[in-house]
């Protein structure tokens, strides 16, 4: 096994653009895209919207623990708003379409229009977000819909890096364990959750306990 220490890379932003609004779904998914970016002396800033996570148990859990680490490293957070209802409006006759379909486009597009609107209004030319590192999501999916979004205003530009490559997703999770972020075990919304416990008791598995599972926890303390 190779001992010699990962080396991040130089990134730079799209255009020369010396500043980055990066919108961020959960502490697990940001925690590497931030130390990568922070590595690089990237300015930036991070933007939480994400009506989508429900119930507000668990959206709550979700912000506090990015909250937290965006404090650990000094980036400036912008709590967005819950418009939840707005969300549940867009998602009628979506209910019962499968993970990384329409639903999940209408989601993507929904969040990134109000990342790129609120770019707009306070000077950042480049928006980026964390859902991309996740292996579970369809990253052309994702860069579609931010490129969609950021389509909307003239000079703005959505960054597609592949914060996968280079082991990201590994270094992902060796993040998520050595900061003890809370583990969420489904996508986010009611309809992921509720798909996800049909799976589990199909299985015969317990279902997910929304609150209770921390990476790195002892499994003894689960």
């Amino acid at each position: 096994m190779s001992t010699t220490p990962f080396i991040r890379p130089q990134l730079t932003l799209p255009n020369g653009a010396d500043k980055l609004l990066l919108h961020s779904c959960c502490a697990p998914c940001s925690g590497e895209v931030m130390e990568a970016i922070q590595a690089s002396g990237i300015d930036y800033t991070i933007f939480f919207y994400n009506p989508n996570i429900h119930p507000q148990k668990e959206y709550l859990i979700r912000k506090e623990e990015n909250i937290r680490f965006a404090e650990k490293h000094g980036v400036p957070f912008v709590d967005a708003d819950y418009d939840t209802d707005n969300w549940f409006e867009r998602a009628k006759g979506m209910e019962w379409e499968p993970e990384r379909g329409v639903r999940c486009t209408m989601c993507f597009d929904m969040r990134f229009e109000r990342t790129a609107l609120y770019a707009a209004e306070n000077g950042f030319s480049v928006i980026s977000s964390s859902l991309g590192i996740s292996r579970w999501k369809n990253m052309q999916q994702i860069n579609d819909c931010g490129q969609r979004a950021a389509a909307r205003y003239p000079g703005m530009v959505y960054w597609d890096y592949n914060w996968r490559k280079q082991g990201g997703s590994s270094r992902m999770i060796e993040i998520s364990k050595r900061e003890q972020f809370y583990q969420q075990e489904y996508c986010g919304c009611v309809y992921s959750l509720r798909d996800s416990n049909l799976h589990r008791k199909s299985q015969g598995r317990p279902l997910i306990r929304i609150g209770k599972l921390y990476y790195g926890q002892d499994e003894n303390e689960k």
